[in-house]
């Protein structure tokens, strides 16, 4: 397994300094896992940087954003506006990660996060060594909504006790 243990206080921390996400896989279809998790997370306050090589071929945007083929050609147009990735997000085949953590070190991310069902200890092992925080088979949004608060209203477990309600993100 990864280096970077999955607690609650290193979630929250990448939850919390991470806030433009490159995700890569991004789906333009509104029913897709992808869609739903980036709609999620740009609803509370990130940037979604969609990397989709078939909507970027035809100029396309997903959810108001441009789409990019490449996580390297999303963070050279975001440098021309004085922005970088914080976190690549990836909705990918195991199998398709090294490119990505090779990507993802190159443009300085912070965060190689692989979504549920995706593990590649060979990536991770490289993108950790580059100094990044990985996370494996975790879903951003069901994180997130764990750790700040949304889930415990609908009566999920998150193993968080607190006596308090939030009244709003603690970002």
């Amino acid at each position: 397994m990864s280096r970077t243990p999955d607690t609650i206080s290193t979630l929250q921390g990448i939850l919390t300094r991470c806030r433009t996400l490159a995700v890569v896989g991004l789906s333009p279809q509104w029913h897709r896992p992808s869609y739903f998790a980036a709609k999620y997370m740009q609803a509370h306050g990130y940037r979604i940087v969609p990397v989709n090589p078939l909507v970027a071929r035809e100029g396309g945007q997903i959810l108001g954003e441009t789409a990019y083929a490449s996580v390297t050609e999303a963070a050279a147009a975001l440098a021309a506006q004085g922005a970088k990735i914080d976190m690549v997000d990836c909705f990918r085949k195991s199998e398709d990660i090294p490119p990505l953590a090779e990507e993802a070190v190159a443009v300085g991310a912070q965060c190689l996060w692989l979504q549920l069902g995706v593990f590649n200890e060979a990536a991770a092992q490289q993108a950790e060594a580059a100094g990044l925080l990985t996370v494996h088979n975790r879903c951003v949004k069901i994180e997130h909504a764990r750790i700040f608060g949304g889930l415990g209203w609908m009566g999920v477990n998150t193993k968080v006790i607190s006596s308090k309600r939030l009244q709003q993100l603690p970002y």
